[in-house]
C-alpha cells in the first residue's frame, strides 16, 4: 500500500520515508561540499600562499590550477545538490559521479592541505553511501 505523498517524492511506507530522509541528507551534504569546495578553490585562485609549496609529488599542478580544478568541482556539486533536494532523478546519479570525482581531487591536493582534504573524502564518502542507499532502498521497494 504505497499512495504518493502530496509532494510526490516519496510513498507512505516507513521505507519511503527513509529513501527521501537519506535524499535529502546527501542533497544537504552535497550542498554544504559544495560549499567547502568553492571555498577552497576561491583561496587557491586568490590567495595561494595559504597552502604547502615545495611539494614534489606525482600530480603536482600549480595552486591556482586546483584553485580552478575545485571551483568547477564545486558548483558542479551545488548544481547537484539542489537537484538532489529537488527529488531530480539525474541528481542521484550524478551525486555520486561528482561526490567521486571530489574525493579523487582532494585525494591529488592531500599534500597541499591533508586534514582538510581527509575531511572533505570523508564527507564524500558519506554522500556516496546515502545516495547508493537511496538507490538500492529504490530498487527493493519497485
Amino acid at each position: 500500500m504505497s499512495s504518493a505523498s502530496s509532494g510526490g517524492r516519496h510513498n507512505q511506507s516507513s521505507g519511503g520515508e527513509v529513501a527521501f530522509g537519506v535524499a535529502t541528507f546527501a542533497g544537504v551534504l552535497l550542498v554544504v561540499l559544495a560549499v567547502f569546495q568553492i571555498i577552497d578553490g576561491i583561496s587557491a585562485i586568490a590567495n595561494d600562499t595559504v597552502f604547502v609549496r615545495g611539494l614534489s609529488y606525482t600530480w603536482e599542478f600549480d595552486v591556482t590550477a586546483w584553485g580552478w580544478i575545485h571551483l568547477i568541482i564545486g558548483l558542479i556539486a551545488l548544481g547537484t545538490g539542489i537537484g538532489i533536494i529537488m527529488g531530480q532523478t539525474w541528481g542521484f546519479l550524478v551525486g555520486i559521479v561528482i561526490a567521486a570525482l571530489s574525493a579523487l581531487a582532494n585525494f591529488m591536493f592531500m599534500p597541499y592541505y591533508p586534514f582538510w582534504a581527509l575531511a572533505v573524502i570523508a564527507l564524500d564518502v558519506l554522500v556516496i553511501w546515502a545516495l547508493c542507499r537511496l538507490i538500492s532502498a529504490d530498487r527493493v521497494d519497485a
